[in-house]
């Protein structure tokens, strides 16, 4: 028989080699899937993995669906490492939509092409702004983060929603809850013509780079990640751990915010009912996928992309519900998870002995 033996220290090897393991036990139980939905298992997987990236043009749609994947994963990972559940940057994403979508509105036709700069900066005081209200309840009333910071997206949904019900709904827009399409001067700058790639795609990678030059150069990243560690030897050794809390929650939502501004500046064009696309909650699959890593989460976020599209051509071309996405992307977690065990227990064969009269 089998048994969990514990590890005398934690796996380096599975701590890298869990994710992908955790990736092929996914596609073989997507397989296993698509056969018990009716379809042809290798047209399944072609749809989710190989479409995605067989033309120039899809490869511009993968990183469109990467990029606010892996900003959001990369403010999430700040949080997380400090031992700070953010579980509500989807709520911060709409917010920052929100905001930024204000600002857009201002635009009209002789309005300095700055007025990105504006957007942008909107998006992420308004991310900002919505973490610290889990910041403040957690500093000051000891309140759950998680309980608040998930409940928060609910009220950020219903804002979005009033704003284009109400005083924002596009008078020209047939009655349609949307305002009007931004002027083309508050677009976010695209990268190349006829793709819709945009300089999000730079202050990701940018991120990238910030966040690891924080998280293994900084005096200030080594104390955010000791607190989340071990929050005693943070005190002992003169860390504070409110500001840890405020540094993370903060950080983590202005990033949020800052995907939602350039979600709705960019691709999108306008608010509408539909900016909450699942963003906030996919890139915490992303983030622990990555290994709260900057470089592992590039990887993840375009995986995770991948699903978002896959999810679309299965809908178009299989005839399957969109929310086969939702499976995939929770298959990978709970796959991750199990996968995860190996790095703190090894797996021991034992025979088993017959019992005793």
């Amino acid at each position: 028989m089998f048994k969990l033996e514990p590890r005398p220290e934690p796996s380096r090897f599975w701590g890298i080699a869990s994710p992908l393991l955790a990736l092929v036990i996914t596609v073989l139980l997507g397989t296993l899937l698509f056969v018990a939905l009716g379809k042809d298992p290798v047209r399944g997987l072609q749809v989710f993995f190989w479409e995605p990236i067989s033309s120039g043009y899809r490869l511009g749609e993968l990183m469109v669906k990467a990029t606010p994947l892996l900003i959001i994963a990369l403010g999430l990972a700040v949080c997380f490492r400090s031992n700070v559940w953010n579980i509500g940057a989807e709520g911060q994403f709409v917010i920052g939509a929100v905001a930024a979508g204000g600002v857009a509105l201002l635009a009209g036709k002789d309005t300095s092409r700055l007025i990105v700069l504006a957007i942008l900066l909107a998006g992420v005081v308004g991310g900002m702004a919505w973490a610290g209200l889990t910041a403040i309840l957690r500093d000051k009333f000891n309140a759950n983060e998680i309980l608040v910071s998930l409940m928060l997206v609910y009220v950020a949904t219903l804002t979005l929603n009033y704003m284009v019900f109400g005083p924002w709904k596009d008078p020209q827009g047939y009655n349609f809850p949307q305002t009007k399409t931004f002027e083309a001067v508050t677009q976010i700058p695209k990268l190349m013509q006829g793709s819709r790639v945009n300089i999000g795609v730079l202050l990701a990678l940018a991120g990238v780079a910030a966040l690891w030059v924080f998280l293994f150069r900084t005096r200030a990243g080594f104390a955010q990640q000791v607190g989340g560690l071990a929050p005693a030897a943070a005190r002992y050794a003169g860390f504070s751990s409110r500001k840890a809390l405020w540094t993370a929650l903060l950080v983590s939502g202005g990033a949020a915010g800052l995907a939602g501004a350039l979600e709705v500046a960019g691709p999108i064009g306008q608010l509408t009912p539909y900016v909450p696309a699942g963003y906030g909650f996919a890139a915490i699959i992303v983030a622990f996928v990555g290994r709260l890593h900057p470089v592992g989460m590039v990887f993840s976020a375009i995986l995770m992309s991948m699903f978002y599209i896959g999810g679309e051509l299965a809908q178009s071309r299989l005839g399957l519900p969109k929310s086969l996405t939702g499976v995939f992307q929770g298959l990978l977690l709970f796959t991750l998870l199990a996968c995860d065990t190996l790095m703190a227990y090894r797996i021991r064969f034992s025979p088993s002995t017959p019992a005793q009269a």
